[in-house]
């Protein structure tokens, strides 16, 4: 693919982010849906057409990207607790996905350095604060939050760009669950900030993937497997 192609899709994908948010802000709230069916296609094309190589970790982070959407679009065909967790079957996958897409990096992570206790201490505190409020749900939600900090973490082996789409992405599905189980949560326009935060890490995410793979062709150190 050229990179004309990539970058049409790259702006594709600012274009439909920017006008999700403006749905999340001023509605009509009929359009937040489609739009939001809309991102992860376009992100995901995007990186399999900008990378010039299609590399084990592109492979792989294209297909968290694919259960990413399904987290985004699953809810629609059920109700209640049971499209909150659609959702969250959808999104376990995908990180589960990043994990093993970073996992070969993991050398060049914060993993075993002190730094990893500051995302214990983040998973920590999120569990805390949802706990008293999440009955059934404590032991997906303690499931979740430990794949979720594990990506994160891996993330940083990666590189600098993806190291905070990680946290960024992280910070993004803390919203959702204090959101869920912690009933002094009510920000306002508090969907604006989970879809802002959740879009900025995926695209850092991505475009980590992609420096990395660019970095790895100049080295000859790219992960085929």
């Amino acid at each position: 693919m050229s990179a004309r192609t990539a970058n049409v899709l790259l702006i594709a994908y600012a274009v439909v982010s920017a006008g999700h948010l403006v749905v999340q802000l001023a509605g009509p709230a009929w359009l937040s849906r489609p739009t939001q069916m809309l991102l992860m296609p376009l992100l995901a094309a995007w990186l399999w057409c900008a990378a010039a190589e299609r590399t084990r970790l592109v492979r792989i982070a294209v297909v968290a990207l694919a259960f990413s959407w399904l987290g985004d679009s699953l809810p629609v065909a059920f109700t209640g607790d049971a499209a909150f967790l659609a959702m969250v079957a959808g999104f376990l996958a995908a990180q589960v996905g990043y994990s093993l897409a970073f996992w070969p990096y993991r050398r060049g992570s914060v993993a075993r350095t002190p730094w990893t206790g500051l995302y214990v201490v983040a998973f920590a505190v999120l569990f805390g604060l949802c706990a008293p409020g999440a009955g059934e749900m404590l032991v997906p939600v303690a499931v979740y939050g430990g794949c979720l900090t594990l990506m994160a973490v891996l993330a940083t082996g990666v590189g600098r760009l993806a190291g905070i789409g990680g946290a960024v992405f992280f910070c993004s599905d803390a919203l959702i669950a204090l959101s869920a189980f912690a009933d002094w949560y009510d920000p306002p326009v508090g969907g604006f900030w989970v879809m802002l935060t959740y879009l900025a890490g995926q695209v850092l995410l991505a475009a980590g993937v992609l420096r990395r793979v660019r970095s790895d062709a100049a080295t000859g150190d790219a992960v085929r497997g």
